[in-house]
C-alpha cells in the first residue's frame, strides 16, 4: 500500500476514456478480510479485455493480445461487499504494442492504478506482428496523456 503521506499523482476520473464494473466476491478476500492483492491484477485484465476484445480494438483472426509489462500501485484495500468501477485509457501505441492506463475504484475512491503494455502476436510465429491501421485509428481517437503530462 502506498504511504499516504508520499506526494501522488492519483489519476483523476476523467482521465479514463472507457469504464467497467465488476463484483467484489468472498472469495477475492484474504485472511486479513480485505481484496486480496491478486485480484487487483484480475480487475485490471477485465478493464483490458472490455476495451480491447470486446470494444475498439479486437484483435484480427490468427493474432491475439498478450500481456508483455504490468506495474500495479496499491493506494488503498477495497472490502467486501460491493463492487469495483474499472477505467482504462489508451496511453499510446507502438508499432504492435498498446500503452494502458488504468485504475480501480470502490465507492468513488481510487484503490489501485496500474500502467500495462499489451503487444498484438501472430498466433502461427509466436512474434509480434504491427497493429493493423484500421485498429491503430480506432485507437489512436482514445489515446490520453497522463495527468501528471497535461
Amino acid at each position: 500500500m502506498r504511504d499516504r503521506s508520499m506526494p501522488s499523482n492519483d489519476p483523476m476520473r476523467d482521465s479514463f476514456t472507457f469504464w467497467t464494473r465488476d463484483k467484489l466476491r468472498y472469495g477475492d478476500t484474504d485472511r486479513q478480510g480485505h481484496v486480496n492483492n491478486a485480484v487487483y491484477a484480475t480487475f485490471f485484465e477485465t478493464g483490458r479485455v472490455e476495451v480491447l476484445h470486446a470494444g475498439e480494438a479486437p484483435p484480427p483472426a490468427g493474432t491475439a493480445f498478450v500481456l508483455a509489462q504490468i506495474a500495479i500501485d496499491f493506494r488503498r484495500e477495497m472490502n467486501w461487499p460491493g463492487e469495483v468501477e474499472i477505467g482504462t485509457a489508451v496511453e499510446g501505441l507502438g508499432n504492435s504494442s498498446i500503452r494502458l492506463r488504468q485504475g480501480v475504484f470502490q465507492n468513488g475512491v481510487l484503490c489501485a492504478s496500474a500502467a500495462a503494455v499489451i503487444v498484438l502476436m501472430d498466433e502461427a510465429t509466436r512474434r509480434s506482428t504491427p497493429l493493423p491501421d484500421d485498429m491503430r485509428g480506432r485507437l489512436a481517437a482514445h489515446v490520453r496523456t497522463s495527468p501528471a503530462d497535461a
